[in-house]
C-alpha cells in the first residue's frame, strides 16, 4: 500500500468566504448597513419620504462602500481606525529630566541603616516592628 501524503497550508492569509464570495466580516458589514437602512425607513414615518429615502439610501451606499472597497487589501474600518489613532496621538514629545527632591538626598537622623538611598518608584515597606502579626 502506498502511503498518502497531505500538505496542509498554514500561511495563506486568506479569509474564508461565507456567502456569495463575501467574507464573514464583509457580510456582517452589509447586514448591519441593510438593517440600519431598513430601521431608518421603517421607524421614522413622520419624516417626508424624500428625507427618509435619502437617509436610507445614504446608509445603503455607506454599507456597500464599507463592504466592497478595500484599498491596499485592507477593509475601510481598519483605515478608519488607523486614521483616528493617528489623530489622537501627539505628534511631538518633550523629554525633561525631573528635578530631584532635596529631602531624598539628606541623610536621616537614625543609625547607619538609614543611609540607604530611598528609591522613589518603590513603595516604602513597613518597618519590622510595624508589621501586623496574625
Amino acid at each position: 500500500m502506498s502511503r498518502r501524503r497531505h500538505e496542509i497550508p498554514t500561511h495563506l492569509n486568506v479569509e474564508d468566504k461565507a456567502f456569495v464570495g463575501l467574507s464573514v466580516r464583509q457580510l456582517m458589514n452589509l447586514i448591519v448597513g441593510l438593517s440600519t437602512a431598513y430601521a431608518i425607513w421603517n421607524d421614522w414615518p413622520g419624516l417626508p419620504i424624500t428625507v427618509r429615502g435619502g437617509l436610507a439610501g445614504t446608509c445603503l451606499v455607506v454599507a456597500i462602500v464599507f463592504t466592497l472597497v478595500r484599498p491596499g487589501g485592507r477593509p475601510l474600518e481598519e483605515w478608519a481606525f488607523v486614521g483616528l489613532h493617528y489623530l489622537a496621538t501627539p505628534k511631538r514629545s518633550v523629554w525633561r529630566p525631573r528635578e530631584p527632591d532635596i529631602a531624598d538626598w539628606r541623610p536621616g537622623h537614625g543609625a547607619w541603616e538609614e543611609l540607604d538611598p530611598r528609591l522613589s518608584w518603590q513603595a516604602t515597606a513597613p518597618a519590622a516592628d510595624e508589621k501586623e502579626e496574625p
